[in-house]
């Protein structure tokens, strides 16, 4: 993408309306890549009564106080429709559907390891590099938290 941004800044007129649209379009890829980076998924805490979503420069915190039903679901996630957010540049983040989950967040880098959260009025999903070893926090630390998928879609 910078290689592109540089061909293109390389090829624009001088002067005039020209040259001034040519270097805005010139600045699109590295403004995506730029964007997309600070949007990346870290890592995962759980903190108290949240599970935090660290991002590079800030961090997402999701409340577990509601958290009914929990599962590893390695093909939950695949023809998903994006309503809005990124696709896989540097990760896979925003508001997803499918007609397995309903609408959901996702927060990942890895599609084929995603934990299904189900609330009672939402659903988040995260990848883990250890799913299972995830659930079995969730289950030991929240009592009221099941394994497996939630009845309600």
């Amino acid at each position: 993408m910078i290689a592109v941004s540089y061909g293109a800044v390389k090829t624009v007129p001088l002067g005039g309306f020209t040259h001034m649209f040519g270097l805005f379009v010139a600045c699109i890829p590295p403004l995506i890549l730029l964007v997309s980076v600070l949007f990346l998924v870290k890592g995962y805490e759980v903190d108290g009564r949240k599970l935090r979503i660290c991002r590079l420069l800030w961090s997402t915190d999701v409340s577990l106080e509601d958290l009914k039903y929990v599962h590893h679901d390695p093909v939950s996630v695949k023809c998903s429709k994006r309503i809005f957010g990124n696709a896989g540049l540097y990760s896979f983040t925003g508001i997803y559907e499918n007609k397995i989950l309903g609408r959901f967040r996702l927060f990942g880098t890895d599609i084929d390891n995603s934990v299904v959260l189900s609330f009672p009025h939402r659903m988040v999903v995260i990848t883990l590099e250890k799913p299972t070893a995830f659930i079995h926090f969730l289950l030991q630390y929240f009592p009221n938290v099941r394994e497996g998928a939630s009845q309600k879609k």
